[in-house]
C-alpha cells in the first residue's frame, strides 16, 4: 500500500521512535533481567517507608513511567516490589504460644501473597524468622503478627539487600549450621514457616525465657562491661561461627551446636561440685567466720556477660546461667549486629568478621560486606587461604569438611553441582514437575473415578 510524504514521515518516526524505545529496554534489561525486580538507578524524593527499625528510600524503576502510580506492567504485588528496595528483617519473640500451630497458614499464604521469602519457626515458647522482601511487604508481615497481643514487641534487626544479592540459598538442612534452629532459618528463594517445639534448640524445656533473663547491656555500654576483669565474657556461639571473630578475651564454649552450651557450663564451672557444697552447708563452719567466708568466697560465680549474633540465644543461656546459680548475668541487647551497627571501628572491642545466616556469609563494622565465603558442602565460612588448600573443591568440601565426608558423599555433591552449574537449580530444570507419562496416568486414573456429583 503507498503512502502520502505526510503518512511516510509519520510512520518513519514511529519506526525510530519504537526502535529507540526497543534499545533502551533491552540496555536496562542487560542492566536488570527481570523488569519486576527494581534497580538501584534513582532514589524517589518520596517518603520513607516508617515503621521499620531503618528506614529505606524507596526506588523507581526506569522501565515504568514517570507517574506515580506505575500502570500496565506487573501485578498489584510485582508494582509493589518494582518500587522499593529489598530489605532483611530478622526478629524474634519468646512467649507464652501453646497454640502457635494456627498461625502458620495464614502467615505462609500472606508471605506468598506478597512475595516475601525466608524462614519462620513457630513454637509454644514463640517466634523466630528471617525475612526478605520489600519494605512495605516486610511491614505487612510484621504488622499481621503482632497482631497477636502476646507477640507484640519483636526484636528486630534490619538490613537492606540488593537485588542482585537476592539467590537461593541451596542446601539447607536441618544437620548444617544454616539450618533451621540454630540463630535463624535463612533461605531466599521461597518461604518456608515450620512448626517446632522450640524457636532456637537448646534441649532444655525447663529453661523459660518468658520468667527471667538477664539483664541487657547496649552496645554503647558493653565495651565498659567487658573491660572489667571481674566479668567473664563467653561467646555463646558455635565453633564454625567464633574462628572468624569475637570479643577480646571472650572465652570459647568451643560447641558445635547450642544444646551443647548446658553440659560445657556445668564443667566450666564446675557446677556440680557446688551444688554438693550448698546441700552441705549445714555441716559447714558457723555463718559469718572467716572460714564460712572463705568457702562462700570460693564458691561464688563470677560475673557473666554473654553475647551471640543477634541475641536470641542470650535469652535462653542468660536464663540457664540464673537457674544455676550465677546472680549477675549480663547480655548484649541486639547481638554483634546491633554492636557493629552503632559501635565506630575506632572504638571497638570486636576483632575479626561476623558470620551471619545468609548468603553474605560474613560481615564487618556498619554491617558491610566480609570476606568470607561459604562451602556449600558443610555450610561452613572459608577464606580466601582456605580455598588455596588441596582439600577445597568449589560446592564439594573445604578444609573443616574434607576428612569427615566419604568419597559416595564427594560423588553426590559434585553432581549437584554440575547439575547447579548447567540449570541454575539442583535436580535439573525439571525438577518439581511431572513426567508427561505420569500426567497421562493421572489422566486416565482420574476418567475411571466415578462422578461424585451422580
Amino acid at each position: 500500500m503507498l503512502l502520502s510524504a505526510p503518512a511516510l514521515r509519520f510512520a518513519n518516526c514511529t519506526r525510530a521512535a519504537a526502535a529507540a524505545a526497543t534499545s533502551t529496554a533491552l540496555w536496562l534489561l542487560c542492566r536488570n533481567p527481570n523488569p519486576c525486580r527494581p534497580t538501584m538507578e534513582a532514589v524517589s524524593p518520596k517518603s520513607l517507608i516508617a515503621g521499620l527499625s531503618n528506614p529505606r528510600p524507596l526506588l523507581w524503576n526506569p522501565l515504568l513511567s514517570q507517574s506515580a502510580e506505575p500502570k500496565g506492567i506487573c501485578s498489584a504485588a510485582e508494582q509493589s516490589d518494582v518500587s522499593s528496595a529489598l530489605v532483611v528483617v530478622s526478629f524474634y519473640k519468646f512467649a507464652d504460644f501453646p497454640d502457635h500451630a494456627v498461625m502458620r497458614m495464614p502467615l505462609k499464604d500472606l508471605c506468598e501473597e506478597l512475595r516475601v521469602s525466608g524462614g519462620i519457626i513457630l513454637a509454644p515458647e514463640g517466634i523466630n524468622g528471617s525475612i526478605c522482601g520489600t519494605p512495605e511487604s516486610v511491614e505487612k508481615v510484621l504488622e499481621f503478627i503482632q497482631s497477636d497481643d502476646r507477640l507484640r514487641g519483636l526484636r528486630l534487626v534490619e538490613s537492606p539487600v540488593s537485588p542482585e544479592d537476592e539467590a537461593i540459598h541451596h542446601g539447607h538442612t536441618s544437620h548444617s549450621p544454616v539450618g533451621a534452629g540454630e540463630d535463624a532459618p535463612f533461605r531466599w528463594d521461597h518461604v518456608r514457616v515450620k512448626l517446632k517445639k522450640e524457636i532456637v534448640t537448646f534441649g532444655d524445656p525447663s529453661i523459660r525465657p518468658t520468667e527471667r533473663v538477664g539483664k541487657y547491656v547496649s552496645p554503647n555500654d558493653w565495651n565498659t562491661l567487658i573491660s572489667d576483669p571481674d566479668t567473664v565474657v563467653i561467646d555463646v556461639r558455635n565453633t564454625y561461627e567464633t574462628r572468624i571473630g569475637k570479643f577480646k578475651g571472650a572465652v570459647d564454649p568451643c560447641t558445635t551446636a547450642f544444646r551443647e552450651f548446658p553440659a560445657w557450663v556445668d564443667d566450666q564451672f564446675q557446677l556440680a561440685e557446688l551444688e554438693e557444697q550448698i546441700v552441705n552447708k549445714a555441716d559447714s563452719p558457723k555463718a559469718g567466720s572467716k572460714e564460712q567466708n572463705k568457702i562462700e568466697e570460693a564458691g561464688k560465680l563470677p560475673r557473666g556477660a554473654m553475647y551471640c549474633t543477634g541475641g536470641i540465644r542470650c535469652e535462653k543461656a542468660s536464663s540457664f546461667l540464673l537457674s544455676k546459680g550465677f546472680e549477675e548475668v549480663y547480655h548484649l541487647e541486639g547481638g554483634i549486629l546491633k554492636y557493629l551497627e552503632e559501635v565506630p571501628k575506632a572504638e571497638s572491642l570486636w576483632e575479626g568478621e561476623c558470620f551471619v545466616f545468609d548468603k553474605r556469609v560474613s560481615v564487618e563494622h556498619g554491617l558491610t560486606q566480609g570476606n568470607f565465603k561459604l562451602c556449600y558442602g558443610c555450610k561452613q565460612p572459608v577464606s580466601d587461604e582456605d580455598m588455596e588448600a588441596p582439600e577445597w573443591e568449589f560446592g564439594v568440601s573445604c578444609p573443616y569438611c574434607f576428612s569427615t565426608k566419604s568419597e559416595e558423599e564427594k560423588d553426590r555433591a559434585r553432581a549437584r553441582q554440575k547439575q547447579f552449574e548447567a540449570w541454575g537449580v539442583i535436580g535439573g530444570p525439571d525438577k518439581g514437575r511431572r513426567k508427561p507419562a505420569e500426567l497421562q496416568k493421572g489422566t486416565d486414573e482420574e476418567a475411571r473415578q466415578p462422578n461424585s456429583s451422580i
